[in-house]
Order: structure tokens, then sequence, then C-alpha cells
């Protein structure tokens, strides 16, 4: 796997895979890899002829500085990881490669970033957009590769490109969990083995609203059923918990019909570490 910390040199390298007419897939990530991550790789793979993977905390997508200080970095670990699902290339930029003046540019997503996490994190998605814009003009990616878990993200992104025309494919994966569905997250390295067992009251959650959706219950009544469960189970603490349409993320109060254009979210707090989780409404859940 070619490493690379510097922007130069990277494009010099991709330019000559370009060449060759190979398709790049691009996979941007904070570190503190995981089995989601490396799923993300692996269809990367599977559909382009190089993989670049990037490793960067992106300190202008954190309104908490003790979150970005407390975010796991475990990059020797990573390599290793990478290295053994075939990862073509890493970019792992220092602040001062990507930063080299103070950030001024702003991004106004409209609608779409005043809601969920874009309520309780001001700022993020702002942030958010502009590392992704540097991170597209430096790979210049044919496809691009997310994780369902952050499907807000995910929107605001698929925005970004609409709206600035990069000329890149994006792909939403599935979320992947551990097998008592906690849902994969650098974060959870955070977490005691008891918190992680308590963590998963943000999946069972979602299963149990799914359900009462299933028999004719209102969002109303299922937030207030949600909102009891987590006040019976000390060190956790509901922030959200909404119903929404797939395209614009504006919340519902009940699912008209069996299609998949729903979607249910939520946020909240294990101890002093914050997660997040979703399910999409279909037939088979």
């Amino acid at each position: 796997m070619d490493i690379f910390k510097e922007i130069r040199p990277l494009k010099a390298f991709l330019e000559s895979s370009k060449r060759d007419s190979d398709s790049i897939g691009f996979v941007p990530t904070m570190g503190a890899l995981h089995q989601g991550h490396l799923s993300l790789i692996q269809a990367s793979k599977r559909e382009n002829a190089k993989t670049i993977c990037s490793i960067y905390i992106n300190p202008t997508q954190f309104n908490n500085p003790d979150d970005l200080a407390k975010y796991p970095k475990t990059l020797a670990r990573d390599i290793e990881l990478l290295t053994d699902v075939g990862c073509d290339v890493l970019f792992c930029p220092e602040n001062k490669e990507m930063y080299s003046v103070e950030p001024r540019l702003k991004f106004d997503f409209g609608s779409l970033e005043r809601v969920l996490e874009g309520k309780y994190r001001p700022g993020h998605f702002s942030g958010v957009a502009l590392v992704i814009s540097k991170l597209f003009h430096i790979v210049s990616p044919n496809k691009a590769y997310f994780g369902q878990k952050d499907f807000q993200q995910f929107k605001i992104i698929e925005q970004l490109v609409e709206e600035l025309k990069f000329d890149v494919s994006l792909r939403c994966m599935p979320i992947e969990r551990e097998s008592d569905g906690l849902a994969m997250s650098s974060r959870n390295t955070r977490l005691s083995a008891e918190q992680k067992e308590k963590a998963t009251t943000l999946y069972k959650c979602l299963l149990l609203a799914s359900n009462l959706i299933k028999d004719g219950h209102t969002m109303d009544s299922i937030r207030k059923k949600i909102e009891s469960i987590f006040l019976k189970v000390d060190g956790i603490k509901l922030e959200y918990f909404e119903l929404a349409n797939t395209t614009n993320l504006m919340s519902l109060k009940y699912v008209a019909d069996k299609s998949s254009t729903a979607i249910l979210l939520i946020a909240g707090y294990v101890g002093e570490v914050r997660l997040i989780d979703n399910l999409l409404l279909t037939d088979e859940n």
C-alpha cells in the first residue's frame, strides 16, 4: 500500500493511474477503523481498479473541542488493517496540509442541515462539506463510498456533489453491526463493556419502533415509548428520535405506505459518548 501525507505527490501518483484509464474508488474516513470502514474498502475494490482511503480527523466539523480531543487515534493499527484488506493507497495528511490558511468558507444546505444532527451540532455539516470538497478535488475519484450510519451526512454530500457538479458517483453502503446489533462506530472504543451493552438500546428502540409503525402507531406515541425506555436505563440519555422522509429528512408522523421512503433516526449519549443509528423502513422490516 502506498502512503502519502502530502497533496502534490498523491496527485502526481493518481495522474499516472488516470492515464491508464483506471477507475478510482475513494473511502474518506477519520481513522480508528473497524469492519464498517473495511466493508467500504471491499466494496470499492470490487468496483474499481484502485482504492484510496483517507484518514484525517477534520477539525472544522467538530463543534465540541472536547469531542475532537478525545476522538480515537489508531493510525498504526489502521495501516495494518488497510494493508490486510488490500487497500491500494492511504492519504493521511496533517492539519497544515489540509488547512494552510485559516478556513473562512461556509456552506449552507438549508433545511437539510437544520434538523437532526444539524440541529444539535451547528456548523458540523459546513465542516464536513469543506473537507469533502477538498478531498474530492485532491483525489478526483470516480466513485466514493460512505456508510449509511451517517445518513444525514450522505444526503448533505449528495447535495454538495449536485450543486458543485463533482464528477463522482456516490455509494451509500449498509450499516455494519456487532452480533448484538450495536452499530459499528469508532466512538465505540471509548465505551466500557457495560456501556456497550447499554448502547444496544439505540438499535433495540429502532426495531421496536419499526414494529409499532407496522401496527399503526403514530410517531408521537412511539416517541413517548422510546423516551420511557431511555429513562429506565442508567447512564444513557436520548437526544432525538425521529421518523423522516429519506429524500429531504423532513419529519413524518406516520408512514403512509410500504414504500422505502422513510427512515428512523436516533441519537443519544452513553456516558459522555454520543452515538447515532438509523433504520430504513422497507417491506423487510
